[in-house]
């Protein structure tokens, strides 16, 4: 299947295929000097698949976890690259989950004012969500994302086989990005999820359902600049719980959609959190965490915009006051 990603002259395509990565080299121009970003936690072979098809490769691998993606290694990787000469028609893939995508991204945006780069993501957070769209970042000083750019792939490749890697909680940290879609914008969806019987057959059709949604928030609103905040609910408290301590975004993610929608979606959205192994409670300071809420960049002076679900399949904005978010942590 392939979803095309509709953005003028930063147009793409998504490619979603199982086995894809087996025939890699007939998605990707890789007939040049190709940096393969890896982390430390994604299967050796996955690179070294990608390697085999470079005309002049280098695998550059990073310690696993949110904290590689940082200007110490975004530094480092740059050197890299002057060291072996990269030029503006090279390239970089990155290979792995959110955190090679983003820091993966960021690198070739800042290279040479800017070079291409391919997505091959190999979580499932990455694969319904932080492979598409054109965020690139590093965190900086405890803020997550805080430095980087809107910098578009040249292409997507995901091949869900690679999930099989995965541990449990890795799957279901990665599966509450689509529960987060289909709760504000498809009903049906969301449906699909609560229901399946078997998440593995069903998964192929969840991600490509998931980055339609993505796919035609991003067409509308490349920027953030209105409607692609509808991607960030439960993103505002969630990023806050995940600075706190040692949750996987995904499960932070679920506390933080807990407390942005009503009662009715609250009772619907616990069950399918608890289907899949989703944290529903949390102990936390909400002082701690509001504090760290104004930092947000999505924070705009006193205010803040987020997303809230009145009805499962429905969104709507609120920009509230930032003091007022203990209303919502409590």
């Amino acid at each position: 299947m392939i979803l095309p990603i509709n953005l003028g002259e930063q147009s793409y395509d998504i490619v979603i295929e199982r086995g894809a990565l087996d025939k890699i080299g007939s998605y990707l121009n890789l007939n040049r000097k190709v940096l393969i970003l890896t982390d430390s936690g994604v299967p050796k072979e996955y690179s070294e698949k990608v390697l085999s098809f470079c005309k002049e490769g280098y695998i550059y691998t990073i310690p696993q976890g949110e904290k590689s993606k940082c200007f110490d290694n975004y530094r480092d990787i740059l050197g890299f690259m002057v060291e072996k000469a990269f030029t503006r028609t090279d390239c970089v893939v990155c290979v792995g989950g959110g955190v090679c995508g983003d820091l993966g991204g960021f690198v070739a945006a800042s290279y040479m004012r800017g070079i291409d780069f391919y997505n091959v993501p190999t979580t499932l957070l990455s694969q319904v969500d932080s492979s598409i769209g054109g965020k690139v970042a590093i965190d900086f000083q405890g803020v997550k994302n805080i430095i980087g750019a809107f910098y578009q792939p040249k292409k997507v490749v995901i091949d869900s086989d690679t999930l099989k890697t995965l541990d449990k909680r890795q799957v279901s940290a990665g599966l509450c990005e689509a529960i987060k879609m289909a709760c504000t914008c498809d009903k049906e969806l969301f449906e699909k999820i609560e229901s399946s019987q078997d998440l593995e057959r069903d998964i192929d059709e969840i991600i490509a359902r998931s980055l339609k949604i993505k796919g035609d928030v991003v067409e509308k609103d490349p920027k953030e600049k209105g409607l692609r905040k509808v991607l960030n609910f439960g993103h505002t408290i969630g990023h806050a719980v995940e600075s706190q301590g040692d949750y996987l975004h995904g499960e932070s993610v679920s506390i933080g959609m807990l407390k942005m929608c009503s009662q009715e979606v609250k009772t619907r959205l616990e069950g399918v959190l608890k289907k899949y192994s989703l944290p529903t409670k949390m102990e936390y300071d909400a002082s701690v965490l509001a504090d760290f809420i104004k930092k947000d960049k999505k924070a705009r002076g006193e205010y803040i915009t987020v997303i809230y679900v009145q009805r499962v399949g429905e969104f709507e904005m609120r920009d509230i006051l930032i003091d007022d978010i203990k209303k919502y942590l409590n």
